[in-house]
């Protein structure tokens, strides 16, 4: 099964990645908060708000405290290791975050909404600086961002005005640090990961007395797979039942990504789930040979196209008639632009690396990944794949500086520390779904969220995507919601949101404010107040 390490890359945040320091021998302690407080105008209303940045300590999911508390008792460690010592210890992270709260309130039931990027292995400053925190990056355009000093602007399209926010950064990023025994194996993977962030929204609730809150989660990218299983652990394990999740840029299966299905032939989905996005980008670069008047209404005939005549052609294989086969490119060449000859050699079947190396081949150009608006220089133009995103490189610099000035000099927070955009992880992708044991077909959280949906049947569900995103083709997240395992009564719970931006969608202004607008409407709907 297709389990590459290009995959794990996939993410808002996967932009800059450090390998992660080695931990200390014993597990990190949480440090002091640092508490501020600001305001933001949000359509001309000024929102004060109370700011707190700090950690909290999560332990592995097989941690059991009852030992804890007696050794602290008896001042006796119990237990050896393998070597005969004294039993190591137990992993245990320490998770950043920050959280904004609204002050002059009855905050006890306010909405309260947990945000995070993915990666997997990211911190969520990309969220944080550029969605729906107080203030953010200002990114006008799909051009490359000059060099320092970045400004950061109000954020007039921050969501506290209907919610209160939690930034949360994954274990070992941002100022989190891990440690203990096999701590990797403790938090890196599907499960592992997925139990770190229930312990702490379960422990984040408790301290600060936000039970009777409307809850909700909203992740981004590999942060909408940990929110399918979040949500399922937190009402299963917690008895915490949510108001709505709100995905941005979905995957909840890795076999519908486009970025290398060739390593994983006979499957076929991810080529026809990614030829709207393939369109859509043609369409932005006009390279279309007939450019339609409506983006929406054309890419529903490629929809309607990828998953009939295409799916037919593809799933036939070898024996596929070489005339249909020629009908096939050519059709594909009017929906992507791309040389029938390159489509025919490639046997129909272009991956998204291919494609952002060759739309624009004729000009020397290399087309987004995560956000195919922006441009860049091929480095090779030999290359069969692209050998790097314009995005990624368009952003990262911007958004970690910032963040890095504003949390120690706004936030009160940090000063001294190194913090980790994010960290390559040998991530553990095996994932035991509910009612099943462990799979070793790899992640597909399909049924995780589905068995949420059935448990908690007023559990709302909204999803956000990008025309422009080949990270995870907005086709590919409305493919996975319409084949979950529910009933159609459950399928009204879900609804579908669309822009004309990429993987991040925030970074594009105008794209930034229909999506708060969407996003608060539907926390106003459904925070049953």
């Amino acid at each position: 099964m297709f389990r590459n390490a290009l995959l794990a890359s996939i993410a808002a945040a996967s932009f800059s990645t450090q390998a992660l320091a080695a931990p200390a021998p014993t597990p990190p302690a949480a440090a002091a908060d640092g508490v501020s407080s600001g305001s933001v105008t949000i359509n001309g209303a000024s929102i004060p708000y109370r700011a707190v940045a700090g950690t909290l300590l999560v332990h592995e999911n097989r941690f059991d405290d009852s030992q804890d508390i007696l050794e602290a008792r008896t001042g006796k460690k119990f237990g050896s290791d393998k070597n005969g010592g004294d039993e190591q210890h137990d992993a245990v992270a320490s998770m950043f975050y920050v959280a904004y709260f609204k002050q002059g309130v009855h905050a006890a039931n306010r909405p309260i909404t947990f945000v995070y990027n993915g990666g997997p292995g990211s911190a969520t400053v990309w969220l944080h600086m550029g969605s729906f925190g107080p203030v953010r990056l200002n990114t006008p355009g799909d051009l490359h961002l000059p060099p320092a000093p970045y400004k950061l602007v109000n954020n007039g399209q921050s969501l506290l005005d209907v919610t209160d926010l939690v930034f949360i950064d994954a274990p070992g990023t941002g100022f989190g640090r891990i440690g203990g025994h096999d701590h990797d194996k403790a938090f890196f993977g599907v499960d592992a990961d997925g139990h770190a962030f229930t312990n702490f929204i379960a422990q984040f609730l408790a301290k600060y007395n936000r039970y009777n809150s409307p809850k909700y989660l909203f992740g981004e990218s590999y942060g909408t797979m940990r929110s399918a299983v979040v949500v399922n652990d937190l009402q299963d394990q917690e008895n915490i039942d949510f108001n709505g999740i709100i995905l941005l840029s979905q995957i909840f299966s890795y076999d519908n990504s486009v970025d290398g299905p060739h390593a994983n032939p006979g499957v076929d989905e991810p080529y026809e789930l990614a030829l709207p996005t393939y369109a859509a980008t043609a369409y932005y670069h006009k390279l279309l040979p007939n450019m339609p008047s409506d983006l929406p209404g054309f890419l529903k005939e490629v929809e309607h196209f990828a998953l009939t005549d295409y799916a037919a052609a593809l799933h036939q294989g070898a024996d596929l008639p070489e005339e249909q086969r020629k009908a096939v490119a050519a059709r594909l060449h009017d929906y992507t632009g791309l040389p029938v000859e390159y489509i025919l050699r490639d046997d129909l079947r272009i991956t998204g690396g291919q494609f952002t190396q060759q739309l624009q081949e004729a000009t020397g150009l290399t087309t987004g990944r995560l956000d195919t608006r922006f441009s860049g220089p091929a480095l090779d133009p030999m290359s069969e794949e692209a050998g790097y995103d314009p995005q990624s490189t368009a952003l990262s610099s911007a958004y970690i500086s910032a963040f890095n000035e504003y949390v120690r000099n706004v936030l009160h927070y940090g000063e001294g520390q190194h913090y980790l955009g994010g960290i390559n992880a040998d991530w553990n992708w095996r994932h035991r779904q509910p009612g099943l044991g462990m799979s070793d077909l790899g992640a597909n959280v399909m049924p995780d969220l589905a068995n949420a949906m059935k448990t908690n049947p007023t559990l709302h569900v909204m999803l956000n995507a990008g025309y422009y995103d080949l990270a995870t083709p907005f086709y590919e997240g409305i493919y996975e919601m319409k084949h979950l395992p529910i009933s159609n009564d459950l399928q009204k719970n879900i609804e579908y949101k669309q822009y004309r931006s990429g993987h991040m969608v925030y970074v594009d202004p105008a794209a930034l404010q229909l999506l708060h607008d969407n996003v608060a409407d539907f926390i106003r709907r459904t925070d049953n107040q």
